[in-house]
């Protein structure tokens, strides 16, 4: 998507006639189906004036620009993009990414400047880091510039901000400015000679075009890549908020044997913001410095798919919430905890020993365990009552620690399309969270489809994985019994509506016949698409196309315009207990469910208020 596309000679234009933020405006809400804020409409006024001034001072003709194109798969956007061929006719793009800041502060986080944006001091990646971010994702996802048809390069151009102050050109700063220029207020000049030696040449619509009908490359699926993370290959390029996480979390780790407190970081961020793919880019870059650190989850799937990926070698790495009771304080360099809102209360259960029980929280463990300890949560992910992971809990227990404390929020959407606008939209249809996105529109990105029946709804999912094999899976709220395996270890069929019937996946060490994987292996294995998936062995795993029956224990009631929950339709004994939350686990459930897909989300619905509502929520002219 492109909010504006025009020729040099225009683009002039329509700055010169203050056409151009209007423009925007008018495509951005056409698009989004929302206002634009007035910060965007108060930075497309400001530094496209910039723009315009560079590209007349630098004498470019007969190129084009694009303003504000989304990237591929995700919700972020590149502020400028200029084409056109060099002196030598060798075809050239440039990405330029466009900064207010006037005020920059030095901070001990490497890679990172402290500065004013957002209407607060935050932490952010020094702008050659950003527009390196983004360079690396167009070499990856286009493919023009992945084989170098067309030459690429990254500059940011920070046009209120002066090199009297230079924190920015710093020295540690020198490396990636050298691969990615930092161009300040006063460099008019080398700015125009830069963009000269790759623009001058004019046709500018020649390359454009060849960019435009470029073939757009798949997105790269977590798992598909983890054992190339874990041997220090980096498959993912991190953008902005990703990078100022990434970052501050690399920088406390390379200190961690001289910091005198302890540090803990949290990183928040919805469906699909990238937080496992920071947790493994962070996990490889410290193996490969020879640190100690470990991944933890408190999802037996996740971590047992991750082991079957990487191997026996690496397997020990990855382990549990549980894992850490007995871990002398400190002994661990950095520990990573991913999907940190299944944190329990306490480690111990049933099963635990009397001589090694503890009243001790489990949160607690985790941040004594580490010198460096990181949270990547969702505190709308909460689906069931032991779950108590929270950013308040982890904060407390920072407190109390005398930790030192970062924190950050991921914003940068991959799944769904890169919309943030059906994640939106459905937080507001399920009542979660108010949001501007009342209506899923026409022209929404992430693909959103009702089917009448479970078996066309099936029919659907095994087309996409005949299409893509293993790109696929079924789900379902938890309204039917998980029973053991019969005698012969085949699977009951529990998951029952009218004539369609289904087996969920396997119970974890529970002896099935071959060809049934068990459900910590669910997501990784080819053969589970053919069973159904529940909220406990999807959560955390992403696929192409995800098909999910919306059960009926929880139904839209029209006439009071509310959700209503209905425990007797639920098979989910710990959550069925807790009356009071029960609404909220089982809205929380159906968030995860309907946000595993990365391009599509197919659904039926039990309850045909239910549909009704939802169909009503779907923009159709």
């Amino acid at each position: 998507m492109k909010l504006y596309t025009g020729s040099s000679e225009q683009f002039i234009q329509d700055v010169l006639e203050n056409k151009l933020a209007d423009k925007l405006k008018t495509a951005y809400e056409g698009y989004y189906y929302r206002f634009a804020s007035p910060q965007e409409l108060v930075s497309w006024t400001n530094s496209l004036q910039f723009v315009k001034n560079i590209i007349e001072y630098s004498s470019l003709k007969d190129n084009m620009l694009v303003v504000e194109y989304e990237l591929p798969y995700s919700n972020r956007r590149i502020d400028c993009l200029l084409f056109g061929k060099g002196p030598d006719a060798s075809p050239n793009a440039v990405i330029m990414e466009l900064k207010q800041w006037s005020k920059v502060e030095n901070c001990d986080l490497e890679n990172e400047v402290l500065t004013f944006t957002g209407g607060a001091k935050r932490f952010e990646a020094h702008p050659s880091f950003q527009a390196q971010g983004y360079y690396s994702y167009l070499k990856d996802f286009v493919e023009v510039f992945g084989n170098c048809t067309i030459n690429l390069s990254a500059i940011s151009y920070c046009h209120n901000y002066s090199r009297t102050s230079d924190v920015m050109f710093g020295p540690k700063f020198q490396s990636i400015m050298k691969d990615f220029p930092l161009f300040a207020k006063e460099d008019v000049q080398e700015l125009a000679r830069y963009l000269k030696a790759r623009l001058s040449g004019g046709g500018g619509l020649e390359i454009f075009n060849r960019f435009s009908s470029s073939p757009v490359g798949p997105t790269k699926k977590l798992l598909e890549h983890t054992s190339k993370m874990i041997k220090g290959q980096k498959v993912f390029n991190l953008l902005e908020d990703q990078l100022a996480a990434y970052y501050a979390i690399l920088d406390r780790a390379k200190k961690a044997t001289k910091l005198k407190d302890k540090c803990v970081i949290i990183v928040r961020g919805g469906p699909g913001t990238g937080k496992s793919v920071i947790a493994l880019n962070v996990i490889a870059e410290l193996l490969s410095k020879g640190q100690t650190v470990f991944h933890a989850t408190g999802s037996a799937a996740f971590t047992s798919t991750l082991r079957k990926i990487v191997g026996n070698r690496a397997a020990s790495m990855f382990k549990y919430f549980i894992s850490f009771t007995d871990v002398k304080e400190n002994s661990i360099d950095v520990l990573v905890c991913d999907e940190a809102h299944r944190i329990r209360a306490k480690s111990v259960n049933r099963f635990t020993p009397k001589a090694e029980r503890t009243d001790k929280p489990q949160i607690d463990e985790l941040v004594e365990a580490a010198k460096v300890s990181v949270f990547f949560i969702d505190d709308y992910q909460v689906v069931r009552p032991s779950e108590q992971g929270s950013t308040e809990m982890i904060r407390a227990s920072a407190k109390k620690h005398a930790a030192e404390v970062f924190e950050f929020e991921l914003k940068t959407q991959f799944r769904c399309n890169g919309s943030d606008g059906y994640l939106n939209w459905l937080d507001n249809a399920l009542g979660i969270r108010e949001t501007a996105n009342k209506m899923l529109t026409k022209n929404e990105k992430m693909s959103f489809e009702i089917f009448d029946s479970p078996h066309a709804l099936y029919e659907a999912i095994k087309r996409r994985n005949e299409e893509k094999p293993n790109s696929a899976r079924m789900a379902a709220g938890f309204c039917w019994p998980w029973s053991n395996p019969k005698s012969d270890g085949t699977l009951v069929e529990d998951v029952v509506i009218g004539d369609f019937r289904m087996t969920w996946e396997a119970k974890n060490d529970m002896k099935v016949a071959p060809g049934i994987p068990p459900a910590k292996l669910w997501a990784y294995d080819p053969q589970g698409v053919s069973q159904m998936g529940s909220i406990y062995t999807i959560q955390g795993f992403e696929f192409d196309y995800v098909g999910v029956v919306f059960g009926d224990d929880l139904s839209w009631d029209a006439k009071n315009r509310t959700w209503v929950g209905k425990p007797q339709n639920s098979s989910d004994a710990a959550v069925k207990r807790d009356k009071e939350n029960f609404v909220r686990y089982v809205k929380n459930a159906y968030r995860v469910l309907l946000t595993r897909g990365m391009m599509g989300c197919y659904v039926y619905f039990i309850n045909k208020d239910t549909e009704s509502y939802f169909r009503s929520l779907i923009q159709t002219s």
